[in-house]
């Protein structure tokens, strides 16, 4: 999540913070700011004439026509057109989690490139059947494989996400003046001029839900997001179905000749295609409108290179020994 979405959340739970605190201040209580209460009495003088930017900018900080929230809005339909653009172009792909399509490109680059080499240097030795077998013994250990690779990341992950979850929770309970103070230390991040009522406005507000403040500080603090339901089975298929895809596609022409080494000729024209186009599409999708052509051209031109000389290292290899 970028600074300015971060702060128009933060800005947002703060205004309804404010509203609390200035309902709580006129029955007669008192809040005592957690880290910097000597300065409290001055903060609670300052902000009856203090206006709203201020809290959000500072108390002697100037408004910035450029940053101003007029101009953001102009900024943000400029954006909001081109995103709508770029999501036209993309297609389904926008609308796929960003997490999927990086287990896919993991899976189909592996995938589009050891069965590619193996295949070659298989091919070395003459015998098209012991290329198609032997290229298929590879590619279903390989997607087995790279499948439980990716189950086994994704299930670390999860196991780390609500294991932080856990010991914040334990926090709040435990000692909630240590989960205050990491709260504090996430707002001052994002602007060191957040006077001290706020914050603690902005604490005693969160302090009414505890599961949101541990949302806030696993997201903000931890930059951590709750995994997807079942997210391990769909990396896991994800990663080992692209394997799988992209490793039948150097041995399809083997079927269809005779000869070995007109099937390796054939192999490698498709994969020089394949490759080329999968770069391409790789740094389209990964970078969207923020990658020229020139660059992939460069990507897709890389990935042919880095298959070619896989391949050729393996058939070189595999006739040397051969």
């Amino acid at each position: 999540m970028s600074i300015v979405a971060l702060k128009n959340a933060v800005v947002t739970l703060i205004q309804k913070a404010k509203g609390s605190a200035g309902t709580s201040e006129s029955g007669g209580s008192e809040s005592t700011p957690l880290l910097r209460g000597s300065n409290s009495n001055n903060s609670r003088h300052d902000s009856s004439s203090s206006s709203s930017s201020d809290i959000i900018y500072g108390r002697n900080a100037t408004l910035d026509l450029e940053n101003s929230p007029m101009s953001v809005g102009k900024d943000n339909r400029n954006d909001d057109s081109g995103s709508n653009n770029e999501k036209a172009k993309l297609g389904l792909f926008q609308s796929v989690d960003p997490r999927v399509i990086s287990d896919l490109i993991i899976g189909l680059s592996d995938g589009l490139t050891v069965p590619f080499a193996l295949t070659a240097g298989l091919s070395s030795l003459g015998d098209a059947k012991l290329v198609i077998t032997g290229g298929f013994a590879e590619l279903i250990s390989g997607a087995i494989s790279m499948g439980l690779g990716g189950y086994l990341g994704a299930k670390s992950e999860s196991d780390y996400y609500h294991a932080e979850v856990k010991k914040e929770k334990r926090k709040f309970y435990d000692n909630s003046n240590l989960i205050n103070r990491e709260i504090e230390d996430i707002l001052l991040e994002i602007n060191p001029n957040f006077s001290d009522e706020t914050i603690v406005s902005f604490i005693k507000d969160l302090q009414r839900t505890p599961e949101l403040m541990v949302d806030f500080i696993i997201r903000y603090g931890r930059g951590l997001d709750e995994p997807a339901e079942n997210r391990e089975l769909i990396s896991a298929v994800t990663i080992g179905g692209g394997y799988l895809l992209g490793g039948l596609v150097p041995l399809v022409p083997y079927f269809f000749v005779s000869d070995v080494g007109t099937g390796l000729i054939y192999s490698i024209i498709v994969m020089v295609i394949t490759l080329f186009c999968f770069g391409y599409i790789k740094t389209k999708l990964s970078m969207g409108s923020g990658s020229s052509t020139s660059k992939k051209v460069t990507e897709g031109i890389e990935m042919v290179a880095v298959g070619g000389v896989a391949a050729g290292a393996a058939w070189f290899f595999v006739k040397l020994l051969g």
